[in-house]
């Protein structure tokens, strides 16, 4: 099959048009505008197999995830996803394969509105996956890093640390209930949409909570009281000793929630307007570093996070 087969086979329709492009897959370069007083967000990631998704990983968890970590990207500058362009390195043309990683595609950019508008293909002897995601913000609104203030509750948008359980049941080769965690992340657009007129600085989880609040603090010049005790997590993730449960939710990754930063009146009004939503993990201080507490007893514990190299 050629290459220009292989994209209008499989790519050319798999999304809807969004009503901001001008010109889509076909041509050398899409077109697109750019809604008035707004401005363009973007990010790439790029997902390899044996190092971002064991081998083995069915097609049409790859397509969806590799689109799922983009748009939490996007999510965590308070942007509205837009569309997104594709690049694959592919070891053959397999038929089957190729539809069920384009329908993971298909499906997350219909949840979220999002056109696959461009991108490019070729061969290689190892499966790479990269996605651009564009988003739009009003201009001037965009969630940062950097904005933590002292006296600010840090947050998170829900359980940590189950992907890297699930990860971990699946190379001992262990049954859990949590496997969908890992293979279809919910990066959370409608919530950001909610919290970004609220909070002061926000990241998504990718790399562990430990080390991205740690970006946080790092962009902010401050840093944090993290109460261990309060991180969400499932229930599996309960029944486990909590170094154990530690490990998964600070050095884990591939949560795709959102960690936050707002101040106590903010999260007051927030939680009355949206219950149970958001969940209180700790708080900013004035001292740069971050100190862990269990049932308000100091803790030692060293952040690794996920190392790409």
């Amino acid at each position: 099959m050629s290459e220009f087969s292989l994209i209008y086979q499989y790519f050319k329709s798999a999304t809807s048009s969004h009503k901001n492009t001008v010109l889509g897959i076909g041509d050398d370069c899409a077109v697109s505008n750019i809604p008035e007083d707004c401005q363009l967000v973007s990010c790439v990631d790029t997902l390899v197999m044996g190092r971002h998704f064991p081998e083995g990983t069915q097609a049409y968890a790859i397509g969806y995830k590799s689109v799922a970590v983009n748009l939490s990207d996007l999510a965590a500058m308070g942007a509205v996803p837009y569309a997104i362009l594709l690049g694959i390195s592919l070891p053959d043309c397999d038929a089957v394969w190729l539809a069920e990683f384009s329908q993971g595609i298909t499906d997350i950019c219909a949840k979220f509105g999002v056109e696959l508008i461009g991108g490019d293909t070729t061969k290689s002897d190892k499966l790479t996956i990269s996605v651009t995601a564009l988003g739009f913000v009003k201009a001037g609104t965009a969630i940062t890093r950097d904005g933590a203030q002292i006296g600010d509750i840090v947050c998170v948008s829900g359980n940590i640390g189950s992907a890297s359980y699930a990860l971990d049941c699946l190379f001992h080769q262990q049954a859990t209930t949590l496997q969908s965690a890992l293979d279809l992340p919910n990066p959370q657009v409608e919530l950001a949409q909610k919290l970004a007129p609220w909070v002061n600085s926000m990241i998504d989880i990718s790399d562990g909570l430990g080390q991205d609040l740690g970006h946080i603090l790092t962009a902010s010049k401050v840093g944090a009281m993290l109460f261990l005790d309060k991180i969400p997590c499932a229930d599996e993730l309960s029944l486990l000793s909590d170094d154990k449960r530690w490990q998964y939710q600070l050095n884990g990754g591939d949560d795709y929630e959102l960690c936050f930063t707002l101040s106590p009146e903010n999260f007051t009004l927030f939680s009355q307007k949206y219950p149970n939503s958001i969940f209180a993990i700790g708080k900013i201080i004035a001292d740069k570093k971050l100190v862990f507490l269990n049932h308000q007893k100091p803790v030692n514990f060293c952040v690794k996070g996920y190392q790409h190299f």
